[in-house]
């Protein structure tokens, strides 16, 4: 999973030089090194990634340099050939924690893991989320090497675009034993893993409506 992230303030529009942050969006864009990824941030909440070679870990986002509770829209595409996530993901600290309100995913379901336990499940924003967690032990984080608890809401049934109410996550997390700390950054992310795939995605701006077929008239 990922871990330490190397964080920059989203850029747009040069004005005398000077560049300005996107919609005051937080930009965030970590890699392994292995992983081969071409990205954009664009301007406002919207960002994409392409990546290949099936190696690595990176993980990319817009949001917010301090998380919290928040009703978090986004819209977009996920296309993931292997693992991957769409997420929202963050990190407190106080205790150290790395979260993430999983939206969809590829291949690999954290419960895949034998370390992970299941501590019960939370219904939002229309869907049945499980809570898991997990020890990372001496890995890397937004603190250097340490050993922190990673926290998981995975959405049983995968969704791209819509509201993720924060909220509600982190309330189900503390009523399950899971305890939260300082907020620090916040951010709607996709990560791959050892995969190929693309995605773009838009903070800020809901899904297009569906379209419906017009009710039948009588002749």
């Amino acid at each position: 999973m990922v871990s330490f992230t190397t964080l920059l303030l989203g850029l747009s529009a040069a004005v005398g030089g000077l560049s300005a942050p996107a919609a005051n969006y937080f930009w965030s864009s970590w890699t392994d090194g292995k992983a081969k990824i071409t990205q954009k941030n664009g301007a406002e909440g919207m960002f994409s990634v392409k990546w290949s070679g099936d190696k690595g870990n990176f993980v990319i986002g817009k949001g917010w340099q301090t998380g919290g509770n928040r009703e978090v829209v986004y819209s977009g595409t996920f296309n993931p050939v292997g693992n991957g996530y769409l997420a929202v993901y963050g990190w407190t600290t106080n205790p150290l924690v790395e979260y993430y309100i999983i939206e969809a995913h590829g291949t690999h379901h954290p419960s895949d893991n034998p370390e992970a336990k299941l501590k019960g499940n939370v219904t939002s924003d229309g869907g049945v989320y499980e809570l898991m967690t997990k020890k990372r032990v001496n890995k890397p984080s937004i603190q250097g090497t340490a050993t922190f608890d990673q926290y998981w809401s995975i959405r049983t049934t995968n969704r791209v675009g819509g509201t993720v109410t924060t909220g509600n996550h982190f309330k189900a997390w503390e009523a399950a034993g899971l305890k939260m700390g300082r907020q620090n950054y916040m951010i709607v992310a996709i990560e791959g893993q050892d995969s190929s795939g693309e995605a773009t995605v838009t903070v800020g701006v809901p899904p297009a409506p569906t379209a419906t077929e017009p009710a039948a008239t009588a002749a």
